[in-house]
């Protein structure tokens, strides 16, 4: 070998040694003979730093050359594999190592085994293993783990016990790799048999023995063992406080495991992502969403910069919470920080913008995913049909349908769903039909109580309730709750009484049907009826659950009840709803003291029905605009009808945008009409 090749291969190693990859393989090709050895540096270094495709390649053109590979090239091209997991090219590299002799060697077999256990292809893993002559603790452990990696925990305890019969010793790697078999087991005498072997071999010390044995502990629901362990670690790395912290949140924990955090930041644990995301998602998890919303604010304050993983689980915050603020100033983040690219996340932000009634801003977001799956398309179905536009959630399905992405089960909810708020009979039956017939899903209740709400809609409450006695599957209350609220619309007593009866016996202590029922029997004129059921709800001890409405006005959430005088604009509120009254009057407008259950002379009625809940968020909402064109308003509760009568009146009134989402769907009023063409 000359002078020169002698210099290129120290300024090879040179650039190996500082993980410069990409000029090492440059001077690799100026030399002109490289020894097996150079071939081994450099099929390593590529798997060492992130290049593991190179590395394959690399291996491929050794053979081109005709270089018969060693041990040692076949172990680093096994890693590469493994970091891969690519099954074809696992098993030509374990075919050439059964061809170039190297099948009983102990080092490659345990590579193999490895490999394959990446790979999850158990089968592999076995035959490499039963066919060593010689097996030691790493062979035992890779196969171990690989049962663990393919889903089959219980194999994996049995083949430590076999491991231990046959005379071989655990290690540290052993006990911390089938521990997640005791978890995925809910083993939990198991997991304590594990736990005092690893005491009584001098392994408690062990930060992933101790971190496992916390995991261990936490799935199996003994927390306080999980707790104890972590307590008595003498040394706690990263993984051992996110797995205490996730333990914590998956069993309700909430307050400990925000504790433990707060305990990591005030020890001066270097904290990472997967930290910021498990507490994040963690108060999502228990339902702490404005927590979650604070920490997300409060990571970027310490100078973490959220991931894919945090945005797509914060944004459920915003949703749940109906705080467009926050979403907006998510998808800024996400847009500057490229994650929008990430397909969760931009169907996270779809959904979000859906359920804070932005549906243009919803449809935007889609139009600009650059790849959209089942879930992307189903939220988009959703979506509109949750805001009343059944055409639109149906042109989608077609598209989904012609762009090659396959239906599901929730896509079909969400179809039919639309068809019902836009009362497409004919679409809707012949969706309901093609399910199992083209896609071999078969209709389950939710889809059947879909179609009653399409019939029940359209005016067809007979059919409707033929349809609902012919069901293959037992009607759901959701099903008849949909031919009790069409009742209600079409003013059909003796049919809603049916329907209200079986919602008692299916759901005796939801008061919503017992509400919905008097409200139909008053609008009959059926008073004693009426009163019957609300002595029912007396004797059974079941209440209205109060109706409350809320408004984000800046960054604030104001929330109202019937009759609040709490809020400090109250007077003005009142006043403003008086002088609005007058205008409505005369417009044509009369208030609909049906929904007035109160034993109390007309104008009190009317006085009440003034002072609704919804009535004096959107009254403050209109108060507070400062120049805008429209305003956002949630319900707990389905929309009292004079309510929604009464805001058709204003929208037209003020010449204003109102959107108001009840526990039913939204209603986008503009012009003195309602996107819900006065049906929800």
């Amino acid at each position: 070998m000359n002078h020169s090749s002698n210099i290129s291969i120290k300024f090879f190693k040179t650039c190996i040694n500082s993980g410069d990859i990409e000029n090492a393989r440059k001077l690799f090709n100026k030399i002109p003979q490289p020894d097996i050895r150079l071939w081994t540096i450099l099929i390593s270094a590529h798997t060492k730093h992130g290049f593991p495709k190179q590395s394959v390649e690399i291996y491929s053109d050794l053979l081109k050359w005709n270089i018969e590979p060693d041990r040692l090239v076949l172990q680093s091209v096994a890693k590469a594999c493994a970091v891969l997991a690519d099954l074809v090219k696992a098993k030509k590299v374990h075919e050439d190592a059964i061809r170039f002799g190297f099948e009983s060697d102990l080092l490659l077999g345990n590579a193999l085994i490895d490999m394959y256990g990446k790979c999850r292809f158990i089968q592999g893993a076995k035959k490499v293993f039963y066919e060593l002559s010689t097996r030691d603790v790493i062979s035992w452990t890779s196969l171990l783990s690989c049962y663990i990696n393919c889903g089959f925990p219980r194999e994996a305890l049995r083949i430590l016990r076999e491991m231990c019969l046959s005379g071989v010793k655990p290690n540290t790697i052993t006990v911390s790799s089938t521990l997640p078999a005791c978890s995925d087991l809910k083993d939990l005498n198991s997991g304590r048999e594990i736990h005092g072997f690893a005491v009584r071999n001098l392994m408690g010390d062990n930060v992933f023995v101790s971190s496992a044995l916390v995991n261990m502990y936490a799935n199996c629901a003994s927390i306080r063992n999980s707790e104890l362990v972590f307590e008595n670690m003498s040394q706690r790395d990263i993984v051992s406080w996110n797995v205490i912290l996730a333990s914590q949140f998956s069993n309700g924990e909430c307050d400990k495991a925000l504790n433990f955090f707060q305990q990591m930041i005030n020890e001066g644990v270097k904290l990472d992502s997967a930290s910021w995301n498990s507490v994040i998602s963690g108060c999502m998890q228990n339902g702490r969403t404005q927590e979650a919303l604070e920490l997300f604010v409060r990571m970027q304050d310490l100078g973490f910069k959220p991931n894919n993983i945090t945005v797509a689980s914060v944004l459920p915050a915003c949703t749940d919470l109906e705080s467009l603020r926050g979403g907006r100033e998510i998808h800024g983040y996400s847009y500057r920080h490229q994650h929008l690219e990430d397909i969760v996340v931009g169907t996270s932000l779809v959904f979000m913008y859906a359920k804070c009634g932005e549906l243009d801003l919803s449809r935007r977001v889609f139009d600009n995913l650059l790849q959209r799956d089942t879930i992307a398309w189903n939220t988009m179905i959703l979506a509109n049909s949750m805001h009343g536009n059944g055409e639109e959630a149906l042109s989608l399905f077609h598209k989904m349908l012609n762009s090659g992405v396959k239906p599901n089960s929730i896509t079909f909810t969400g179809v039919l769903s639309g068809c019902s708020h836009s009362r497409l009979v004919d679409e809707a039956q012949s969706i309901l039909s093609s399910m199992s017939r083209d896609y071999m899903i078969e209709p389950d209740a939710d889809h059947y109580s879909c179609m009653v709400d399409v019939l029940s809609r359209s005016g067809q409450l007979k059919k409707a309730y033929e349809f609902i006695q012919e069901m293959p599957v037992q009607p759901t209350a959701g099903a008849w709750g949909a031919l009790l609220g069409a009742c209600r619309v079409y003013k059909n007593a003796d049919l809603g009484k049916i329907a209200a009866k079986r919602l008692f016996e299916i759901e005796p202590e939801n008061p919503g049907n017992y509400v919905l029922l008097s409200n139909i029997l008053v609008t009959a004129k059926l008073w004693d009826d009426a009163s019957e059921i609300r002595e029912m709800m007396r004797d059974r001890g079941i209440f209205k659950m109060p109706g409350c409405s809320w408004i984000q006005v800046k960054n604030k959430v104001y929330t109202f009840v019937a009759g609040d005088k709490e809020n400090d604009k109250s007077d003005a509120i009142y006043s403003f709803l008086d002088e609005l009254g007058e205008k409505m009057r005369l417009a044509g407008y009369m208030p609909n003291t049906d929904y007035v259950l109160q034993d109390v002379d007309q104008e009190e009625k009317e006085q009440v029905l003034c002072s609704h809940s919804e009535k004096l968020a959107v009254a403050f909402g209109i108060l507070n605009l400062k120049g805008g064109s429209s305003i956002r308003v949630f319900k707990n509760l389905r929309v009292c009808g004079d309510c929604h009568t009464a805001i058709k009146f204003m929208s037209n009134i003020v010449g204003l945008r109102i959107t108001l989402r009840d526990s039913l769907r939204f209603h986008h009023f503009n012009d003195g009409n309602c996107s819900c063409r006065d049906f929800w």
